[in-house]
């Protein structure tokens, strides 16, 4: 299934124990329908000594969030929103946000 958010796009978490925090994706799942947002969703993972890591332990890390938790986050209007697809003159598509219907600028 293809998604609105792309890779580098500023989101708010809507849902879970994360909730109202922003963040940037750093990647996109399409297939499992789940984004890895920076500095969202953290667990603990238990670690075993090995030969390239000499100690073990807990180690945090990030972990994938439903993209249906999060919501686009326009930086112009300052405000959740969702991202609509339209064409302009010259054919190309492009996203807006349909709160405050700014084009958002590809990265």
């Amino acid at each position: 299934m293809k998604y609105k958010l792309k890779k580098g796009d500023i989101v708010q978490v809507i849902k879970g124990k994360d909730r109202g925090k922003k963040g940037r994706i750093i990647k996109v799942f399409d297939e499992e329908g789940k984004v890895l947002v920076e500095g969202i969703n953290f667990v603990k993972k238990h670690t075993r000594p090995k030969a390239v890591d000499r100690q073990g332990g807990i180690i945090r890390i990030e972990k994938p969030i439903s993209i249906s938790n999060v919501n686009f986050f326009c930086l112009k209007c300052s405000k959740p929103t969702k991202l609509g697809i339209k064409f302009i003159e010259d054919g190309s598509k492009v996203r807006y946000c349909k709160k405050c219907k700014e084009i958002v600028e590809e990265k």
